[in-house]
This record gives C-alpha cells, structure tokens and sequence, in this order.
C-alpha cells in the first residue's frame, strides 16, 4: 500500500508541476500513473479470485453467484476509474454519465440473484 501511495503521491506532484506548463501532459501524467495503479490492481484481483475460488469449494454455492459478483466487482471499479479520470480532465458530466451507467450495470447483472434470493425466501416461507 505505501509503494502504491507514494507512486500516487509523486504523480501528482509531477503533474502539478507540468499542469501550469502543459495541461494536456497533466492529464497524460495522470493517465499513465492511473494505468500502473491499475496493474498493481490487477495482482490484488488474483488474489481474491483465488480466496473466492477457495471459499467456492468449501461451500455449496452455485458457480454463477461467484461469477456475478466478479463482474460486479469489475463493473464498479472500471467505472470508478473512468469517472475519476472524467473528473480530473475536468468533465464532471460524463463522470457522472459513466456513474449512472455503472450502477444501472451492477444492478442489471445482479438480477438474477435478487430473483433467486426471493424465490428461496418464497420457499421458505412456504409460498
């Protein structure tokens, strides 16, 4: 966690600097400091894959549940990155276009366990 923060950290001093100068090479700076972030992110990513996998043969879920919730946890964090990006470019509309999206997605991919957790509660209530 330090490493990453002090790779932000430096970042956004470098593109402090070059923001006064070149503002266009701000935004780039900050692209590629995003996109190394983003591949320390993807390590973490295997690594819960992994703990989910383990906790998948451990219990008696269906595969799809784990599936889904992998897709909710990609969905959430590229639209975070692409509003946060949106936002630093200053185009605070379509970060909040790309949040919108990214919500309606998650709850779209999310309906079949709601539809599933309501016809196990249906069941069990003996409906």
């Amino acid at each position: 966690m330090v490493r990453i923060a002090m790779i932000g950290i430096a970042g956004i001093l470098m593109a402090l600097q070059l923001k006064s100068l070149k503002p266009e090479y701000s935004a780039y700076l900050c692209l590629g400091v995003s996109l190394l972030i983003f591949a320390f992110v993807a390590e973490k990513l295997q690594i819960i894959i992994d703990g989910l996998q383990a906790i998948q043969n451990c219990l008696p879920l269906n595969a799809g549940y784990i599936q889904t919730l992998l897709k909710i946890i990609g969905i959430t964090y590229i639209a975070e990155f692409a509003s946060d990006l949106c936002k630093d470019a200053g185009y605070q509309t379509i970060a909040g276009q790309i949040q919108i999206f990214g919500k309606l997605s998650v709850l779209a991919v999310s309906i079949p366990i709601l539809t599933a957790l309501l016809d196990t509660i249906q069941t069990f209530l003996g409906g």
